[in-house]
């Protein structure tokens, strides 16, 4: 599945593309007229068969809307999606996080970064009230996304059940939740999802519904609750110490 073309910018988000194995999408590389530190980027675009072109640092900044690009920019005639049922291919005991009503481009980014980082074998998003693979969430990936699989779906309550019914244990994260501490996940067969919430509205009343379990991160200071992405990076990284990485 495809989406618009878009644009890359950014070292780590440039060179992570071009180390992946989605360079067929890559039309162009863009980097800075006369700057003499990109030689390896260059190296690796034509290495690859992409076109590279020397364009003024005003381009680049038209490229990246003004965001900090590091002298480079990359232009993919696509985003690829995976299927839901590639990300519950990718392993016998997938590790799966799924984006619940995420807005945010740098949450999502984020997020996506840190499953990549945490061993999580494919990320859900919805089609419809959730950030979509941007320029923005791409960089904020750091690359990341280059090398996640990444699905969209219609219908994110479905898609759950779809994922029960292959024997996936949910787990919604949500504030008055039980603490995450006290839930086993060890003792299940390895099969588990993470859903974190949208930034404002925590997890949507049909998600929250069909979920197995409801977890919670203790809050030990003033404030309440943590951003999307953190609260994120935190349980993904305890769902790996337990056996929920990548195979």
């Amino acid at each position: 599945m495809k989406n618009d073309r878009l644009i890359i910018y950014g070292k780590n988000a440039v060179a992570e593309l071009l180390n992946s194995d989605r360079l067929h999408s890559v039309n162009a590389l863009y980097v800075q007229k006369g700057a003499k530190h990109l030689g390896e980027y260059i190296a690796l675009a034509k290495k690859a068969g992409i076109t590279v072109k020397e364009v003024s640092a005003e381009k680049l900044d038209s490229l990246s809307d003004g965001n900090r690009n590091g002298g480079l920019a990359t232009a993919l005639s696509s985003v690829e999606y995976s299927s839901v049922e590639e990300i519950l291919g990718a392993s016998a005991n997938p590790f799966i996080l799924i984006a619940d009503g995420i807005e945010d481009p740098h949450n999502l980014g984020a997020l996506i970064r840190t499953a990549e980082a945490a061993g999580v074998n494919g990320v859900i998003i919805q089609k419809r009230r959730c950030v979509q693979i941007t320029s923005a969430v791409y960089s904020a990936s750091a690359g990341a996304a280059a090398h996640m699989k990444i699905a969209r779906v219609n219908n994110l309550t479905e898609t759950i059940k779809e994922l029960k019914s292959n024997g996936v244990w949910i787990y919604g994260a949500e504030a008055d939740g039980t603490a995450y501490t006290e839930v086993n996940i060890s003792k299940k067969d390895g099969k588990v999802a993470l859903v974190i919430g949208s930034e404002g509205r925590g997890l949507s009343r049909l998600v929250r519904e069909n979920c197995d379990f409801v977890i919670s991160i203790p809050m030990y200071g003033k404030i309440n609750s943590l951003n999307a992405s953190v609260s994120g990076a935190i349980l993904m990284f305890y769902f790996a110490e337990k056996g929920g990485g990548r195979d």
